[in-house]
């Protein structure tokens, strides 16, 4: 090559800021207030990815699960394909109301920034009707209460239940049914203050969640920090068999 006669050196590509420089007010507006939009459309479009496959938060309204869950605390519910349904005993879920558990005033959240704010999961979803309950039994399970020495029974095991708010019986009301398939059955750790699967024995099939019906498994407290913990308890029945 003849050192007398280099190649020519390209320009240098303009940058965004020189772009909008060279632009008429109105053209700078509208290609920043475009590339806003886009910016927005990502940033939704992964929230709701994130909200819809990997987690979401949720604020507990009741007393029904204290001490495990208390008024106010934040959860984070694991909604991931796959781990968030592998429903076992002892797991906490947050499940949909499609059996009519709520009545129609406890609905909350209908504010236009509420609505917004839980379709992006950046705050508790409160405006949803969903209940949080821990699973005792799963399909084919028997489960009864209470045995001679107060205890719950699941496939015939007598169950110690270190969640239960002190104090709080297992159940105050008898009480033997088996899970059907495809359901769980669940109750509120302060059983005393929980309508939960037992409040609706005699309400046809109502009593029973559908395993489709639930949400995802409840992982960890998240706020207040004072409270974090995880709150599944599958220890507790390590000793009970499979349904026969």
């Amino acid at each position: 090559m003849d050192s007398e006669h280099p190649m020519p050196v390209p320009p240098p590509r303009q940058g965004r800021s020189r772009r909008h420089k060279e632009m008429t007010p109105t053209q700078r507006f509208w290609a920043i207030t475009l590339e806003i939009l886009i910016v927005l459309a990502l940033a939704v479009g992964v929230s709701t990815l994130i909200r819809q496959f990997v987690f979401q938060i949720y604020s507990i309204p009741s007393q029904s699960m204290e001490q495990t869950l208390q008024v106010g605390d934040r959860i984070i519910v694991n909604r991931v394909p796959g781990a968030g349904k592998d429903i076992k005993r002892g797991d906490v879920v947050v499940f949909q109301d499609a059996k009519g558990w709520l009545s129609d005033d406890l609905l909350s959240g209908n504010s236009v920034a509420r609505s917004i704010g839980e379709f992006l999961g950046v705050i508790p979803a409160n405006g949803e009707q969903v209940i949080v309950k821990r699973v005792i039994g799963t399909a084919g399970d028997s489960v009864s209460c209470c045995t001679a020495d107060g205890k719950l029974e699941v496939n015939g095991v007598a169950v110690n239940e270190p969640y239960l708010a002190a104090g709080e019986k297992p159940s105050e009301n008898p009480f033997s049914v088996v899970v059907p398939e495809g359901s769980i059955w669940v109750m509120g750790d302060n059983r005393s203050h929980s309508a939960d699967s037992r409040a609706h024995l005699n309400k046809g099939n109502t009593s029973f969640i559908n395993v489709s019906d639930v949400i995802g498994k409840v992982q960890w407290v998240a706020w207040p920090t004072s409270h974090w913990s995880s709150v599944a308890h599958r220890e507790a029945f390590a000793n009970v068999p499979d349904p026969s």
